[in-house]
């Protein structure tokens, strides 16, 4: 009987495991003529996990030294051993497993426990290295951190991003509360006690706090959170920390520029200086062109000849952390210190919806378009996201021009979507279209003031453009960009102009 009750337990066993959402496997030991433990069986595996070579339940029936080779007579191999011997549960949250075959990743970290269950091991695993992979290229894309408290012991957790932040050595562990609470700035402390109040009063709170660290002074924007027992008292406060130094200083720095402006005491040289200075606070232009992901980018930055304003153009251009690159470029109705603004409030905010991972053009174009009816101002832009694997152009627009794509000594208007002016109508929808690129397609997003020059028309114009532009694609190679910017480098007498051109690599 015992054979067939054996394999009746494995059939329920199998069963089980099949359908567990995390990766768990049963091994029965393989011994030897001598009776010792020379491998390991999976007999049952979980079905909605995969290991690195993205096998699942086919797994069953092999032996672990088949699977993979190098994890014999390793650590995980020992616990393996240990646990069978002396039935006292394993764990190694940090196990590193080393594969030398192509087309897999060669070294990938896993947090494991071991179990002996019904004459076997019943071995959990989690792949841990991509979450934090993840997790540190997010934080450090937005400059974010978290931390979580504990009321009850006093104990502290934070994330990488939060030493990197406070320019702490991990190895140190998280900052004292005492320690943390010194290093605020004593003007600022009261904003920290009303942020406890808050708290304390059942509500989130989302304050700006200055700390000294190093010998600098950073801004930090917290936002906090606290978890309650039954009773209703609190026992865990929960914190996501940007910093926000950069658009702190910047915003000071535009108010400095704006009181300059203001006093009219500067030569109309000062001025153009002073314009200048502002746009590269906002946006600095890259002077050559650039890598992304699957691309090559060039940026342009032309102000208007016959005035000394600052105009409400933008531009971003960036590849993100899951390796797609978002292209976007507006123009905020007016000129002047309030374009100025408006720009910095739709270019950073764009950054910060990004980083929180809405992908999504029409959604972030339906966002920017919310934020413009709140600030009472108008504008038009593109937003476009690249695939380089797919090599898929999915982008949506608001009263802005559509994208030019050249290719091979042609070039065209990407089809056009609807899409209303930003700030006209707060429940205004935006489709998106997708477009399929090739290599040494060539693709330029503009404003108008490339196309829009009195006394020639619109037209006219966009009718030379395409024309340089089909030139382009007709040779496209590695001065591709650099000729195509240096032919439209031409200023408008009246609107700066916005040039974002980007060639798929081979």
């Amino acid at each position: 009987m015992a054979p067939l009750e054996e394999t009746s337990t494995t059939a329920t066993v199998r069963q089980v495991l099949a359908a567990i959402p995390a990766g768990c496997s049963w091994l029965l030991p393989v011994h030897g003529v001598d009776g010792e433990i020379v491998d390991f069986r999976i007999a049952a595996a979980s079905g909605e996990a995969y290991d690195i070579h993205g096998r699942g339940t086919r797994r069953v029936n092999s032996r672990l030294s088949e699977l993979y080779p190098s994890m014999v007579g390793g650590p995980l191999w020992q616990m393996y051993q240990r646990v069978m011997a002396g039935g006292e549960p394993g764990r190694m949250p940090d196990f590193r497993y080393e594969e030398k075959r192509s087309g897999v990743v060669a070294e990938s970290q896993f947090d494991v426990s071991v179990h002996r269950v019904l004459g076997g091991l019943l071995v959990w695993w989690q792949r841990v290295d991509e979450y934090q992979r993840r997790q540190e290229n997010t934080e450090l894309l937005a400059s974010l951190a978290w931390t979580e408290y504990d009321l009850t012991t006093g104990a502290s957790e934070w994330s990488p991003g939060m030493y990197r932040i406070f320019e702490r050595d991990p190895s140190l562990g998280p900052m004292p509360r005492a320690e943390q609470g010194a290093a605020v700035l004593a003007e600022d402390r009261g904003i920290a006690e009303t942020a406890w109040q808050t708290l304390d009063s059942g509500a989130k709170s989302d304050v700006t706090v200055r700390f000294h660290i190093g010998g600098s002074v950073k801004h930090l924007r917290i936002l906090s959170d606290v978890a309650r027992d039954g009773d209703g008292a609190p026992v865990k406060i929960y914190a996501v920390v940007q910093d926000v130094t950069a658009r702190e200083e910047s915003r000071t720095a535009i108010e400095r520029l704006s009181e300059q402006l203001r006093t009219r005491t500067m030569t109309a040289l000062a001025e153009h200086r002073l314009a200048g200075q502002l746009q590269n606070l906002i946006q600095p232009v890259p002077r050559e062109p650039f890598r992304l992901a699957g691309l090559e980018a060039m940026v342009s930055y032309t102000p208007a000849a016959s005035a000394v304003k600052v105009g409400g153009d933008w531009y971003h251009a960036d590849t993100l952390p899951d390796g797609q690159v978002v292209l976007a470029v507006g123009d905020v109705a007016g000129h002047g210190l309030e374009a100025a603004s408006g720009m910095a409030h739709l270019r950073f905010s764009l950054i910060g919806w990004l980083s929180i991972g809405i992908r999504d053009p029409g959604t972030l174009i339906r966002h920017m378009n919310r934020l413009c009816v709140q600030l009472a101002i108008t504008g038009t832009a593109v937003v476009a996201l690249y695939d380089p694997a797919a090599r898929s152009l999915s982008w949506a627009r608001a009263g802005h021009m559509p994208p030019l794509l050249g290719r091979a000594g042609r070039s065209a208007e990407l089809d056009r979507p609807v899409g209303l002016l930003l700030g006209a109508d707060a429940e205004a929808a935006y489709p998106v279209v997708v477009a399929s690129l090739g290599t040494g397609d060539l693709v330029l997003f503009y404003t108008d003031g490339l196309v829009e020059r009195l006394p020639s028309g619109p037209a006219d114009l966009l009718d030379r453009v395409m024309a340089t532009l089909s030139s382009a694609s007709a040779d496209s190679g590695e001065q591709t960009l650099t000729r195509l910017r240096d032919s439209l480098d031409t200023p408008s007498p009246d609107d700066d102009t916005c040039l974002l051109a980007v060639r798929v690599l081979p």
